[in-house]
């Protein structure tokens, strides 16, 4: 039934011959759904993420169609019905994957591998960056090293000018405005963050649908993302509070003080920058003292897991989330 539907929707056919199949998919994983990674995609080039973009449902993908759906008044199924595919049928020339080039800039580091777990000897690098380029490459198109190996199989060696498929997540524009630092328009090429975010005025963190959502001056949804919030030992603190400051490519002072799995002889230890640090490339400040919104060095996790209390995204979204809201804004944490 589905493939009819797609058909109707013009959203089956993928005019990719290495692509005509889905390529073997890891033990116990289904393989890759090419129409879920297309709406996916789309997904998240609106501003709905889907989290991990893999080519397979999940529940940041029921979350991101749910916020799509609301946006244009559709019953919010969750699911990739008939009336869905249509209205994603606009959006049909963004294709599921692209095929690119590695630049040399893709693929500098610093990389760190085996990245050390103790924070005292994290303090001692001078960054916590990749552990290799897959990652990076991984992190720069939304998905995880094992979907980039799944698109291409046999691929070979990840080397400058050598071409490589990957999710179609490219930014359209890279036109950053404003006195942004260039480590920092650095990052958001990196993790092809798109120049062009919705203005957003407050955002609004659920803890029953596991989504922070983005809320323009009218109240009308303009971005969702979802998120891990929150544990048992650290609850996510209900209320309303401000994002006091936007702290980009953040250090992180570790304090074995505030989290209650610290080792007994851990120190407090001052982290450096870096897309693997514990919270990933950008700190929003909350006026909750010590509660922030931030990235995350493992994406694959978010929404899965629970955290120390703070709202963490995935880096890209967390960057995005950077360029839509100013200090300032309110955040609204609710059940």
């Amino acid at each position: 039934m589905r493939k009819k539907l797609l058909a109707a929707a013009g959203l089956a056919a993928i005019a990719l011959a290495p692509l005509a199949a889905a390529p073997e998919a890891p033990k116990g994983k289904p393989p890759i759904d090419w129409t879920i990674m297309h709406a996916q995609v789309i997904l998240d080039a609106l501003g709905f993420s889907p989290g991990i973009v893999d080519g397979r449902e999940g529940q940041s993908l029921t979350a991101a169609l749910k916020a799509f759906q609301l946006t244009r008044g559709l019953e919010t199924s969750g699911e990739l019905d008939r009336a869905t595919l249509w209205a994603l049928h606009e959006y049909r020339a963004r294709r599921p994957v692209t095929r690119v080039t590695i630049d040399p800039a893709m693929l500098r580091g610093p990389f760190i591998n085996p990245m050390p777990r103790e924070p005292e000897d994290q303090a001692r690098l001078p960054a916590l960056g990749y552990t290799r380029p897959l990652e990076k490459l991984a992190e720069m198109f939304h998905t995880t090293p094992e979907v980039l190996v799944e698109l291409n199989p046999g691929g070979g060696t990840i080397a400058p000018d050598t071409a490589f498929f990957f999710p179609n997540v490219v930014a359209e524009s890279r036109d950053y405005q404003g006195e942004l630092k260039p480590e920092w328009r650095q990052t958001l090429t990196d993790l092809n963050v798109d120049a062009r975010q919705p203005a957003g005025d407050h955002v609004v963190v659920d803890k029953s649908e596991k989504v922070l959502k983005v809320f323009d001056a009218s109240d009308k949804l303009v971005a969702q993302f979802s998120a891990t919030m929150g544990s048992q030992h650290d609850p996510l603190p209900i209320g309303t509070w401000k994002i006091n400051v936007i702290d980009t490519n953040p250090k992180f002072h570790y304090n074995p003080d505030l989290f209650w799995d610290a080792k007994k002889d851990d120190e407090k230890a001052m982290l450096p920058p870096g897309p693997n640090g514990p919270v990933g490339v950008v700190w929003l400040d909350l006026s909750k003292e010590h509660y922030g919104i931030h990235g995350t060095p493992e994406p694959q996790t978010i929404g899965r897991t629970q955290s120390h209390g703070c709202i963490r995204l995935t880096n890209w979204d967390a960057a995005r989330l950077a360029l839509m809201i100013k200090p300032g804004a309110e955040a609204v944490f609710q059940e």
